[in-house]
């Protein structure tokens, strides 16, 4: 039972290290990531770093960009886009957050991601063309993930587009920057 106990205390240790490092490593990420959020831009370096993200895409060509989310996560849409004729490469990182793609149902859509999390396709199962573009989605996830479905409520876009305005307003204030819309008190 002590060695039990002692590999129990071990791996509890160990994990809360590991959340203090990678912590750490979030805000050195934080600072050094510049995102690019252009709505038409044809690639995004988009970033969910300790706070909430809504991006929606209407670019012509899309061929991808970056996506991190390290405690933090949110939505990425795609719906208005079109890829790129070559297709799109979407890079993810996911610590401790995550995600949900959202993309055309008729999109065709490979994932590949490693570590301790993952990705799941939530579509509809459907036979996209074979000619159609591919969006490819590589990369990580440590304690997180992300999802790719092609719908959202219009109740879940709105709770998250306020969401993510409130957290704009609050990150505003603290900077000593004065919000760009008047603050509205929280309703119970």
């Amino acid at each position: 039972m002590r060695i039990i106990g002692r590999l129990v205390a071990l791996a509890t240790g160990g994990l809360i290290a590991a959340s203090i490092a990678a912590a750490i490593a979030a805000q050195a990420a934080k600072q050094r990531i510049v995102p690019l959020e252009v709505p038409d831009g044809d690639e995004v370096r988009l970033a969910a770093i300790f706070g909430p993200l809504f991006f929606r895409s209407t670019a012509r060509s899309f061929r991808g960009g970056t996506l991190d989310c390290w405690y933090g996560g949110g939505v990425v849409d795609l719906r208005d886009a079109a890829l790129d004729p070559a297709g799109a490469r979407l890079e993810v990182k996911a610590i401790f957050g995550g995600a949900q793609i959202l993309v055309p149902e008729t999109w065709r859509v490979t994932t590949q991601i490693a570590g301790i999390g993952g990705i799941g396709d939530n579509r509809p199962k459907a036979e996209p063309a074979v000619d159609a573009p591919e969006l490819r989605i590589e990369g990580f996830a440590l304690f997180g993930g992300f999802g790719v479905a092609s719908e959202m409520s219009e109740e879940e876009t709105r709770g998250l587009e306020e969401a993510v305005a409130r957290f704009d307003r609050r990150r505003h204030r603290t900077n000593g920057a004065e919000p760009s819309e008047p603050v509205q008190p929280a309703q119970a």
